[in-house]
This record gives structure tokens, sequence and C-alpha cells, in this order.
């Protein structure tokens, strides 16, 4: 941690407003991007996928219910794990009590992951999740939209993720994605982000960026070495499955 000043109510005023007019600066264009995401051109989605939820095989319509705007957290669950992936979760503890305030803004959000329906409502249960969360174990829908990859695509080390920017460093990565349904029923894709781009929805990283301290993962073998499952910060914490183990 740096050292620093300490000084005089008055003079860190000072210091705060000088900051306060940079943090403006970001928030007008933070407004200007948004402005700039919401003007991207569409793509029609014309492939039928079906999910699989605890109620049955749903189509990708019925994930907006009844809904023109739809949210997808990609969440990184392969089939043969016990849990998801730790960093995930870390995300998915964020957005779990959003999704009423989405619904009234006429959104709906969902979880997708590889792993079957089964595994998926156990770890939420275990998790205290309320979201809705389907699986796309029976369909290309994590392919197609840029999280899952084959062992092959994994060994060439080729930036084929985040739009072909970022190496591959795993066979499941985490993303969002949006969709909008018109009333007719055709749905298109307006947007997706991936690895850094996912920070903003982070609430707990936000308000840890706050602090003197940040994040403090300087010196970690890697930034989210030191996240774990929300029920494993007790002491002799299990080992949870994570895109980097």
């Amino acid at each position: 941690m740096q050292q620093h000043q300490i000084v005089s109510r008055e003079q860190w005023i000072i210091a705060r407003k000088a900051l306060l007019a940079h943090e403006k600066e970001l928030t007008q264009a933070r407004e200007r991007l948004a402005e700039e995401r919401r003007g991207l051109p569409w793509v029609k989605v014309d492939k039928t996928y079906e999910f699989e939820g605890p109620n049955g095989i749903v189509s990708m319509g019925d994930l907006f219910k009844g809904r023109p705007q739809l949210i997808v957290q990609h969440v990184m669950f392969a089939p043969d794990w016990d849990a998801a992936c730790k960093s995930c979760s870390f995300w998915a503890d964020g957005f779990e009590r959003m999704v009423p305030h989405l619904a009234a803004r006429d959104t709906a959000m969902v979880a997708v992951s590889l792993a079957p329906s089964a595994k998926l409502e156990a770890f939420k249960k275990r998790m205290g999740w309320t979201f809705d969360w389907v699986s796309s174990g029976r369909n290309d829908f994590n392919r197609d939209y840029g999280v899952t990859f084959s062992p092959e695509e994994v060994a060439t080390g080729k930036p084929m993720y985040n739009f072909g920017t970022t190496p591959i460093y795993g066979p499941e990565l985490p993303g969002i994605s949006v969709f909008y349904r018109d009333e007719a029923g055709a749905i298109f894709h307006t947007y997706s982000c991936f690895a850094r781009g996912l920070d903003m929805m982070n609430a707990a990283y936000q308000y840890l960026d706050l602090t003197p301290l940040g994040r403090h993962e300087e010196g970690l073998p890697y930034p989210m070495d030191w996240v774990r499952l929300r029920d494993q910060y007790e002491p002799q914490p299990a080992k949870a499955a994570c895109c980097h183990g």
C-alpha cells in the first residue's frame, strides 16, 4: 500500500473535489459509451435453440418470459464438474437479487451453462440462488456466442476469445450476451462482452475500488486467486471448480 499524506479536512476537500472532476469525466464518457452500445447493429438469431430447464425443454423465446429484452450470463459449468466456476459464481452472487428490478424495465435475465439441469439445480440450491438457470448442453449456443471451445482450439493458443483479441485459456470461458425479441417473435443478438468487459457487472469489485487497498490482488498467482465459492470462505475451504484449475 502506498504512503498517504495526512492532511486537514479542508485540504482533503480540495483534493477530493479535484478527483470528483475526473469522476464526472468518466461518468460522461460512460454515458456516451452506453449510447454507442445501444446504437450497435443487430444480428437476427436464425438457429432454433432448445435448453434444458428444471421443468423440461424450453425454447430461447421462452427465456424472455414475455419481455422484449434478455440478458444471458454465460456461467462456466462443464458437464463433468460438480460446481460452477468460483469466479462466475462471484458474479452470480451479485446479480441474484437483481432479477425483479430488471423485470420492472422489461428485461429478463437467465444463466446458461453446459452442465445438465440437475447439476445446475443442485448447485443453485447449495448457493441459495433463485434466478433462472438452464442447460445448453443439447445445442451450440455456447460455441455460437464465444464461450465454449474444443480441446483442439484450446491447444492452438490462438486469440479466439473476446472477438479474436484474447488467447483461449480454457474450454469454458465467461461472458454476457444480450438479445431482443420483437412483437412478431423474431430474436436478435444485440451485444456481448467478455474478459475485462465483464468487470463493470461485479458490484463487489466496484465497492473494493473505492477503498484504500482496492482489490488487493497484487502478488497473487492470478488476480482472482483469492475468490472462493460463497460457502467456502470458512476455515478449511474445499477446492472449487474454476477456470484456472
